[in-house]
Order: structure tokens, then sequence, then C-alpha cells
């Protein structure tokens, strides 16, 4: 099987944490890594995720996965799974990414794993969200 692995420019270099921002498989299949609040959109505030709410760090994880979708010419409408990551999880929280998903897919979001956790990567990082899209 061929993998191409890419990292877009627009977000922060993940090779020192050991991992990419996308792998594409067989050209099919695209896998998009984790992506949380990266702050000010910086590439020198990856170790910085502390956000300033939680409705804010989805915003901006989601707004992460878009890029890293574009990177390599697709878009939300080509996502068939997402796994999502809410450290503390709680209704509220799960009302947050209820209503952002609804805002891009509406009633059509794709299959989704949420996954409550006690910490992720980086101190203060509050949610994640990776993705399978399929090209075509």
């Amino acid at each position: 099987m061929t993998v191409e692995i890419s990292n877009p420019v627009e977000l922060p270099d993940p090779t020192p944490f050991g991992y990419s921002h996308v792998a594409t498989a067989r050209g099919e299949l695209v896998f998009i890594a984790g992506q949380y609040d990266y702050g000010a959109q910086d590439s020198s505030a990856h170790d910085d995720a502390v956000g300033v709410g939680f409705a804010v760090q989805v915003d901006n994880a989601f707004a992460a996965l878009e890029t890293a979708l574009r990177s390599v010419g697709l878009d939300f409408a080509d996502i068939a799974q997402m796994r999502t990551y809410i450290v503390d999880h709680d209704s509220d929280k799960l009302s947050v990414v209820g209503r952002k998903t609804a805002a891009i897919w509406g009633n059509r979001a794709p299959a989704q794993t949420l996954t409550g956790v006690a910490a992720l990567a980086l101190p203060g990082m509050l949610f994640e969200v990776d993705a399978v899209a399929v090209r075509g």
C-alpha cells in the first residue's frame, strides 16, 4: 500500500511530537491526525494549547481539521468517520460538539465516536478531533 504523508504549512510542524497531520492511503482514503486548538494558528504556539474555553477549542480544532482537509483538496463533506476526544466529558460539552457538527453537516454528520478522557497530549487541551475522509 502506498501512503503519502503531508503536513500543511498553515499548521504547526508536528514532527517533533512524532506524528504527521495527514496520511493518504491508495489515493482514496485520507487519514487526518488529531487536530486541536493550536492557539493563534502560529507555528511557535504548538506547545501552547490552552484556549479560552471549551467552545473556542472546539471551533479552533475544527478549523485546523478543515485546513488539513483543504491541504489535500478535500473538505468536511468528504469525511466518512471522525473521532472526538473530550477531557472531563459532560452533557454541556456534548451539546457544544453537537451544535458544531450540526453547523457543519446539518443532519448528515459523519459517523463519530466520542471518547471522554482524563487528559490529552498537552496541558490545557480540552478537545481533539481526528478524521478519515474519502477522496472522490
